[in-house]
Formats: C-alpha cells, sequence, structure tokens
C-alpha cells in the first residue's frame, strides 16, 4: 500500500538529498564495495528489512512537544559490517529525516518507498564498527499506510508489531536482528516518559521539561519497543525472588486498576513453575491512557518488559482477564526472549502464549468463550475445524501478511503443541521446551530450529509429525484421540480472519 502523497512530507518525495555529495576514497573501478540489500526476505514482509550490516545497539533520543504534538527525536545506530558498503538502508516511514552523519562525518541520503538510504562519505570496508546518527522529527497523528504510533490525550504510546516500528525511528525492522536499546525522552513537566527495561536516570531541564533515561538489559526486537508519554504514574510491586514489577497507569485511574494489577506477582509464580525464571529484569502493565476503541485494534500486545492494554478490558473481574494477562506474560518467553526468526514462526509466539494461558484458564475452572472447561475439550473443538483452517488459512507455520494473525497461529498452534504432548508426555514436552527458550535465549529461532530441539531432547526424530501439523494442507489424526472427527471442508466459507487498519483481530482463544 502507498500512503497518501500529502502526509508524507520528506518520505513521499522521490530522493531526499541530506547534505553535499562529498567524494569517497576508493569508488573507483577498483572497488570492491557495493550496495546492501535493501531487504532479508521475509516470507510474509518480503520488503522488510536490510542486509549487509549488523545494528548491536539503538540509542533513541526523544523529545515530546505538548503544543505541537509533534517528536523531535535523534536515533544512535551502532553497526557492524558483513560486507564492504558503498551504500546500506534503513526501514523509515513517516519520519522527516534531518541529517545523518556515520562517524561523524555528514551522508548523504534518500527516501523511497519504505527505506531510508544512506551513502556515507567513505566506503565502509567488510567488518568494519560504524556509528549513525539519524536527526528526524516526526508527527504521531500523521495517516500513513501503517503506523505503531497511538496519539492519546496528553500524549503518545507504541505498538510496534508486526512491522511498524520503523514509522517511529529509522531501523532494521526484523526480529531476526535484535539489539541492546538505550532512550532518553524528554517532556514537559506534568507529563512522564516511559520505556522498555529499568528507569537509569531523571534529569530537571530548562524550560521546565524533564528527561527520563531508560536502558533494557536483554537485546530486543524492533517490534517490541514501547514508548510512552503521558499523565502517569508508575506503581512498583514485587514479584517472586524480589522481580521488580513496574506499572506505567493513567494517574486518574490508578485506584479502578489497582485490582488488575495485583494479580501479576502470581502469574509470574504460576509461569516460573513451567518455563523457569523469568528472563528480563523487570516486567509489568502499561494501560494506554486512551478509550478510543479505534486506538489500536488487539486488546493487550507484549511490548518487552511493558506489556501495552487497552484500560477497560483490565476493569473486569479477575476471570475475565487473568488467562490474558497470562497470554501476554507468556510473551516474555515465546516472543520477546526468543523471537521469530521470520514472520513465518509466529505461531512460535501465539500458539505457545495461547497454551498456557487456556492452561491456566482451565485449571482455575474458568469457562472459555465457548463454555468449554477443559483443554480437552476445547482441543477437540478445535480439532474439528483444523482442515477448514489450513484451507481457509493455509498451514500453521506458513502465513501471509494477511492472515498472519488470525486463530491458525492462535488455536491452530496450541494444536500442534497439544499434539506433540499427546505424542511423547508431558514431561518430556517440557523437557523440550525449557531446552528450546535456553538454547536461543536473547536470540531468535524458526520453526525448524524447535524441530531440531524437540527430536535431540527426546531422543527420536519428530521432523515428520511436527511438519506434517505446522505445515500439512490436511490435520493429522490426533495422537491418544482416535475417536476425533475432522468436519468436511465448506469450500465457500471466507478466511475467518484478516488484517485491518494495520493491526488485528483478537484473535487469542485466551480473551
Amino acid at each position: 500500500m502507498t500512503a497518501p502523497a500529502a502526509v508524507l512530507f520528506g518520505t513521499a518525495t522521490a530522493l531526499t538529498v541530506g547534505t553535499t555529495a562529498h567524494a569517497r576514497p576508493g569508488t573507483g573501478d577498483d572497488d570492491t564495495g557495493t550496495p546492501g540489500p535493501e531487504t532479508l526476505n521475509d516470507p510474509v514482509f518480503p520488503a522488510l528489512g536490510n542486509d549487509g550490516y549488523r545494528v548491536s545497539s539503538y540509542h533513541l533520543d526523544l523529545a515530546y512537544d505538548a503544543t505541537t504534538r509533534l517528536v523531535s527525536g535523534t536515533a544512535t545506530l551502532r553497526i557492524r559490517a558483513t560486507q564492504s558498503l558503498t551504500r546500506f538502508s534503513l526501514d523509515a516511514l513517516g519520519l522527516d529525516i534531518r541529517s545523518i552523519r556515520v562517524d561523524d562525518r555528514p551522508a548523504t541520503f534518500e527516501q523511497a518507498d519504505e527505506k531510508l538510504r544512506v551513502t556515507p562519505d567513505r566506503e565502509l570496508p567488510e567488518g568494519c564498527r560504524a556509528t549513525v546518527c539519524v536527526e528526524y522529527s516526526a508527527d504521531p497523528s500523521r495517516s500513513l499506510a501503517h503506523t505503531a504510533w497511538v496519539p492519546t490525550p496528553d500524549g503518545f504510546a507504541v505498538c510496534p508489531q508486526p512491522n511498524s516500528a520503523h514509522t517511529v525511528f529509522p531501523c532494521n525492522d526484523h526480529p531476526s536482528h535484535k539489539a541492546d536499546f538505550g532512550f532518553r525522552i524528554t517532556v514537559p513537566n506534568g507529563l512522564r516518559g516511559v520505556a522498555n527495561g529499568l528507569l537509569t536516570c531523571t534529569e530537571a531541564l530548562d524550560g521546565d521539561r524533564t528527561a527520563y533515561t531508560y536502558r533494557s538489559r536483554s537485546p530486543m526486537a524492533t517490534e517490541l519497543v514501547q514508548i510512552t508519554v503521558g499523565d502517569y504514574v508508575v506503581k512498583d510491586r514485587q514479584g517472586p525472588h524480589g522481580l521488580p514489577l513496574r506499572d506505567v497507569v493513567p494517574t486518574a485511574r490508578a485506584t479502578a486498576l489497582e485490582p488488575a494489577l495485583s494479580l501479576t506477582p502470581g502469574l509470574v509464580e504460576w509461569l516460573e513453575a513451567r518455563l523457569g525464571a523469568f528472563p528480563f529484569e523487570t516486567y509489568g502493565l502499561l494501560p494506554c491512557n486512551s478509550d478510543d476503541p479505534k486506538a489500536f485494534d488487539f486488546t493487550g500486545l507484549e511490548t518487552q518488559t511493558l506489556t501495552l492494554y487497552k484500560p477497560n478490558f483490565l476493569l473486569q473481574e479477575e476471570k475475565k482477564i487473568g488467562s490474558h494477562m497470562m497470554h501476554e506474560l507468556v510473551h516474555s518467553y515465546f516472543g520477546n526472549m526468543v523471537s521469530p526468526a521470520t514472520w513465518a514462526d509466529l505461531w512460535l509466539n501465539e500458539g505457545h502464549a495461547d497454551f498456557y494461558g487456556l492452561l491456566y484458564r482451565y485449571e482455575r475452572g474458568w469457562a472459555d468463550s465457548l463454555g468449554l472447561t477443559t483443554m480437552e475439550a476445547r482441543m477437540q473443538n478445535t480439532y474439528a475445524r483444523g482442515d477448514q483452517w489450513r484451507h481457509d488459512s493455509g498451514p500453521v507455520a506458513a502465513p501471509n501478511a494477511v492472515n498472519l494473525f488470525d486463530s491458525q497461529r492462535y488455536l491452530g498452534g496450541v494444536l500442534v503443541l497439544y499434539a506433540f504432548r499427546q505424542l511423547v508426555g508431558e514431561e518430556a514436552f517440557h523437557a523440550v521446551e525449557r531446552a528450546f527458550l535456553d538454547r536461543f535465549r536473547n536470540a531468535s529461532a524458526t520453526t525448524q530450529d524447535y524441530i531440531a530441539v524437540a527430536s535431540e531432547v527426546t531422543g527420536q526424530d519428530q521432523s515428520g509429525f511436527l511438519s506434517d501439523w505446522l505445515y500439512g494442507t490436511t490435520t493429522p489424526r490426533m495422537p491418544g484421540h482416535p475417536d476425533w472427527t475432522v468436519n468436511p471442508v465448506a469450500s465457500s466459507l471466507a478466511a475467518p480472519h484478516s488484517l485491518r487498519g494495520g493491526h488485528y483481530h483478537d484473535n487469542s482463544a485466551t480473551l
């Protein structure tokens, strides 16, 4: 899709030149450098990401103007060239780029579609490290083909998943390219700036402004970044084993939201007993300060260490919210600590989050949205729909951009995990889960990586069984349940779910 030309100031222009071109040494006929590829060839989003370099860290220095409601920013990237580069690209959309410097030397740049092409004044040899500094501004209310910005009455939040982090800051926007992150957010006094990780510094500045600095201790995928500004209060509490829990709550709703926020320590304790110690330095909830039903098209989003929520959802009684709060917490392990290597591997995130979220629900005797109270009953119901879902939405591990977040990646993923547990038994299943998390801690993993770990841990080749469940066009027989049947396919049915407005419907069975 192409955003309206009128709103793409600085991006709709065919070429936006940042500085006068400089001669670059070593660019004659014997030059060995080439422009870096402008894609990582993701099977779902083929234009997303860039190659030829890796980003080791981002530092985002953002300032919010409450009068204009605009954001000015400086993104500082530390990169390492994986090939000799005469030019490299970043993902960027809707950002008004003012200048770019590479190792403190002016670089030329141009913006074309969703790419920001950077030409340093000298070639970057393979293996070299460089610092890239991009100065830019952004309008969180700008209309774009897709956006991560969530404007609120007193500021903004961001929801980058899956492919919109680059509407907030220039980046290599792909989950396989995780990096360290630091943030400095400057806001008018009376507002608070918040980001992933731990607060490391608060500075009182001239002009009645305050700067908040945060750092994430673990690498992070760009789609998991959270930056928010508004009238919030931070509520601290302690989780299991002294884990610091931090909730960022609209000041006017702090009391009303407390019953939901107080559930987190128990949720963490339950999950740690199954998946091991919580993987990050802190966790908490961010009920975004907006009641606009169009603000974002989901209930919760697992931005790392700080899950974004619609506040009204959390005002419900525990049995209405506990299962989904568990779903989002599980993402700290599956999706955040271990990120998908491609967007086709999303079932690893959503299937696991729904699997443990449903287990938590049924252990407490809470009926689900279908009125069912056991995992077996829900899986039998899901199993009956298997061929229809494969017909409408493709196999579990073969999504496209339209059906990426439909029920096949959520409940379909749960069904795969349930079948595997039925095959190998609960003890072996949990051994596989923990081994997979340990093997790919703070990295990204593919579906084939999960299959390889499953085979290694169980001592048997699981590739045939899991491949049939993940990639087959028909639903395999369910181990332990020879009586379960699959409904015939009704070819006239439309695909059950689709993207809307750049985000997705709530298809989690934990709601």
